[in-house]
This record gives C-alpha cells, sequence and structure tokens, in this order.
C-alpha cells in the first residue's frame, strides 16, 4: 500500500482523503490542525466539524503530529486555506524529502507575493543549502467536497510539468467515481481555481439582489473572459479556462449552493456586512475574499483590465454598494466581443 499524508483537515481535505482511503490501496494520513478534527475522525470515522455525515474509511488514520503525518509519505497533499500555506510548510521543512511528490489542491493566491501555492511551496523548499525543488502539481476543477466525499461522479485536473508526477497522481487518485485529467498548464489551472472565487461571489450577489438569469449568465461569461485574460498574460494557455479548471469550476461555484463564496455574496446582495457574515461561518473560510487584494494586484503588474474584479474588490474591500458596482459595470464604455479575451 502506498503513503499518502493529506495536510489540512477541513471539507476539502477531508473529501480527499475519504476518496483516497475508499480503493483500500492507500495508508492516508490526515493532518488537522484542530485537535476536536482529530478525536471525531478517530473515534467516530467522521470530521463533525468540517464534514459531517459522511463516513471516513478506516484506512484513513487522523493526527495532529507533522512528524506522523509525514513520516514515510510518498505523495504529500496540500489541502489547507492559501493564507495559511507558506507558514504550514515552513513547520514541516523538517520532515519533507526530495522524493516526496507534493499535490497542492489550494485555490488561492498569496496575498502579498502574489505567488501561486506551487510558486510559494516550491520557494520555501528550494531555499537554503539543504533545500530542493520539490516535483508539485496542482489539483482543482469542479469539486463541492460534500459531494465528492458522497461518492456522486467527478471529474477534476492534475496540471504539471512533471508528467510521471501528473501521471502517478492520476492513477493514485482516480477510482470508478472520481475521474482525474492531466495537463501541464500549470499557471491556467492555478489561475482559473483560485479566480473563479471572485466572479462566485459576484454571482451570489446577484442572487441575493433577486436578479435573474440573464445577469448571472452575463456575469459568468464576462468573467470568464477577463480570467483568461489575467491566465494568458501570465503564462497560462486560454484553452486550459474551456476545461475543468476553468468553466467547469466557474460554472459550478458560480451556481451551486454549496459554494461558500456564492453564499457571501448572497448575503452581500441581501444587504449583510462582510464582516457580519465572514463572523457566521465558524471557521469555514471563503478564498474569493481574501483573493481580490491578489487578483488586483496581479492584473496591475500584468497589464490586465479585470472590471468584475476590480468592482468586487471595491465591495469586499472599500465598502461600495452593490448596487453602484452594478451600475458602473453596465455603463462602462462600449466595445466589441471580437477577441474576448482581449476585451
Amino acid at each position: 500500500m502506498s503513503e499518502i499524508a493529506v495536510i489540512g483537515a477541513g471539507a476539502w481535505g477531508t473529501a480527499i482523503s475519504i476518496v483516497l482511503g475508499r480503493k483500500q490501496a492507500h495508508r492516508v494520513r490526515l493532518w488537522a490542525h484542530e485537535r476536536e478534527v482529530c478525536e471525531s475522525v478517530r473515534t467516530r470515522h467522521v470530521n463533525e466539524l468540517f464534514l459531517p455525515g459522511n463516513t471516513i474509511p478506516e484506512t484513513v488514520h487522523a493526527t495532529n503530529s507533522f512528524d506522523e503525518a509525514l513520516r514515510g509519505a510518498e505523495i504529500v497533499v496540500s489541502v489547507m486555506p492559501s493564507h495559511h500555506t507558506r507558514r504550514v510548510f515552513q513547520a514541516m521543512l523538517p520532515q519533507l524529502r526530495p522524493e516526496m511528490l507534493f499535490v497542492s489542491a489550494t485555490k488561492g493566491i498569496e496575498n502579498d507575493s502574489l505567488l501561486r501555492m506551487t510558486e510559494v511551496i516550491t520557494q520555501l523548499l528550494s531555499g537554503g543549502s539543504s533545500g530542493f525543488v520539490p516535483r508539485i502539481g496542482a489539483m482543482s476543477g469542479p469539486t463541492f467536497a460534500k459531494e465528492v466525499a458522497k461518492g456522486d461522479p467527478t471529474a477534476i485536473t492534475i496540471a504539471s510539468s512533471d508528467k510521471e508526477l501528473a501521471v502517478v497522481v492520476q492513477r493514485e487518485f482516480s477510482d470508478p467515481n472520481f475521474r482525474v485529467y492531466t495537463n501541464d498548464d500549470v499557471i491556467g489551472v492555478e489561475l482559473g481555481g483560485a479566480l473563479k472565487n471572485i466572479v462566485a461571489i459576484a454571482a451570489g450577489v446577484l442572487f441575493g439582489m433577486d436578479l435573474g438569469c440573464n445577469t448571472v449568465a452575463a456575469l459568468i461569461t464576462r468573467g470568464l473572459a477577463e480570467i483568461t485574460r489575467l491566465v494568458v498574460a501570465c503564462g497560462g494557455r486560454a484553452e486550459t479556462m474551456a476545461g475543468l479548471a476553468g468553466l467547469g469550476d466557474l460554472v459550478l461555484t458560480c451556481t451551486g449552493g454549496l459554494s461558500r463564496n456564492r453564499s457571501v455574496g448572497v448575503e452581500l446582495g441581501r444587504g449583510r456586512k462582510l464582516e457580519d457574515i465572514i463572523a457566521g461561518m465558524h471557521g469555514m473560510v471563503a478564498e474569493g475574499v481574501l483573493t481580490t487584494n491578489a487578483a488586483v494586484g496581479l492584473a496591475q503588474k500584468a497589464g490586465v483590465e479585470m472590471p468584475i474584479t476590480q468592482q468586487m474588490h471595491a465591495i469586499l474591500q472599500q465598502g461600495k454598494s452593490v448596487q453602484d458596482a452594478i451600475r458602473d459595470l453596465m455603463r462602462r464604455p462600449s466595445t466589441s466581443e471580437v477577441g474576448l479575451y482581449r476585451n
């Protein structure tokens, strides 16, 4: 049996552990920050805090110890919130080895550095005299943790410049209900997974304001256009945005009731204050709230116009009213849809 460490026991990390554990071909160690999560998984085989109602296979062992989680691990799956990634990997450095394969399943951009998660991990692991360049990939796609854990048919992609790593992850993660595709566009897959959360908050705002399907469809289409502009400007491929990590994840997160980012937007559209919404999430993370800062910074650095992202940044970080943001978007100078990803 192979040894796999899943670092992060939120809903998505737990769902990944369930996928890996139900194959009965892996020994999975699930690292959790919260001691009550470990206790819940060990004694009742369920993560009652973040993913209640879903049985975790006995092949999954929960631990609060990095040493225990990483000892002998062949694949390390990173599933913590983006703003914790640097700190957690810094703490894990003594246990990490060059022969490990790393998979980042976190959808976000680091706020200050504007680095993608694979870049953060690579920077940390390759620094210093004893550092090494990790073999790493990014996993993303349209995945609600609850549905993945339940066993609903799901498709996702693993992106890496390391073809062997992509093939190994595809083989080890795939089962009859979890189909893994490979890709070599790490930039596109990571940015698509991060930026769609911003558009999902905007979609939730429209729902909360009781606006119709016309408006949501326009938002998704124009949101995809501006995400693709930034992906291409950063070195990714436009075609990736037509795939699972682009259009697939965007549609899911903008329309699905299980989306935390969309749910935040719904409450904003109904007039609630952001700080009150976040306080009511009880530790759950809506990545899009933080990603707006990094996205605006990355767009400015790349010289790319992202009007929806900019308006969401103004709503979330500067207190702009949703009504004013919609008005400003609709009154932008008229343009052509020819060259969709340039306008």
